[in-house]
């Protein structure tokens, strides 16, 4: 389990497999070896996938006292993937990770060779009014302590204990306020896009993941039948399908991607507890 030092954080990630390289973001309050733990066992036979934990989360230390904004977790993938020397690369992101994603790609659409986001909208609701029903630690001990412990597992080790208490309201707030992206945003995203929800996702109306996957060029989309927020947990099987179906159809193109990327190298860090 290494880490590496970028934006000033000590990112710890998971990495598993061998081929072009795919980032795979997790969701608020969660991490990347359980939201795509369904995931992994496949997609590593062809690729090299690199989860990292966001700020706040699992290994990657932060308290969210001193803040929590989305736009620093772009910053954070800019550092993660310069520090490991990823010039291009596959992208993937989950809920929070999708919001990551889709920025990032706005920002640095040469670097993305393809980018999937699951379960986001760029809209303010009902993402911010499910959040903030959800995202209510007193709550959550007093209503849900299976959840809680979850939570626990998941971040003590590396937040300290009930660092997540702070951690899920900080998450809600900026939700409520942060600048949303624009059709603009959108467009400049060039990469080729699967843009994928649950029909039934509290979060994310089917028409909000229609209208995003219109506004970016070539876009596509999948929805998941029968299926809420979690598409890569409820129903992994049909999305691994889709998944490896996109990745397929795309091959000719990401290859071309990463063979036009920024002639700037990156030199790489070695990571932390890094076997090589």
């Amino acid at each position: 389990m290494p880490t590496i030092r970028a934006n000033d954080l000590d990112i710890g990630y998971d990495i598993v497999g061998a081929g072009p390289p795919i980032v795979m973001l997790h969701g608020a309050t969660s991490l990347g070896r359980e939201d795509f733990a369904a995931q992994v066992p496949l997609f590593s036979r062809a690729f090299l996938l690199h989860l990292p934990d966001a700020r706040g989360h699992g290994r990657t230390r932060w308290d969210a006292r001193d803040g929590f904004r989305y736009d620093w977790l772009v910053d954070d993938l800019v550092a993660f993937t310069d520090a490991l020397g990823l010039r291009t690369f596959h992208l993937l992101g989950f809920s929070m990770g999708a919001m990551t994603a889709l920025q990032f790609a706005s920002l640095h659409p040469a670097r993305v060779r393809t980018l999937v986001a699951i379960g986001i909208t760029t809209q303010r609701e009902p993402r911010r009014s499910v959040l903030r029903g959800l995202l209510q630690p007193a709550k959550i001990e007093a209503e849900d302590p299976a959840w809680a412990m979850r939570l626990s597992r998941r971040h003590d080790d590396g937040q300290g204990q009930g660092g997540w208490r702070r951690l899920l309201p900080a998450i809600a707030a900026d939700v409520a306020s942060q600048p949303l992206m624009s059709p603009a945003d959108l467009h400049r995203i060039d990469a080729p896009t699967m843009i994928v929800c649950g029909d039934r996702d509290p979060f994310v109306p089917v028409d909000h993941a229609w209208g995003i996957s219109r506004q970016i060029p070539g876009g596509r989309l999948f929805v998941a039948p029968e299926c809420g927020h979690e598409v890569t947990v409820k129903r992994p099987g049909l999305f691994n399908e889709a998944l490896t179906g996109f990745y397929r159809a795309t091959e000719t193109e990401a290859a071309r991607r990463a063979q036009l990327a920024p002639n700037d190298p990156v030199a790489p860090i070695t990571p932390k507890g890094d076997p090589s």
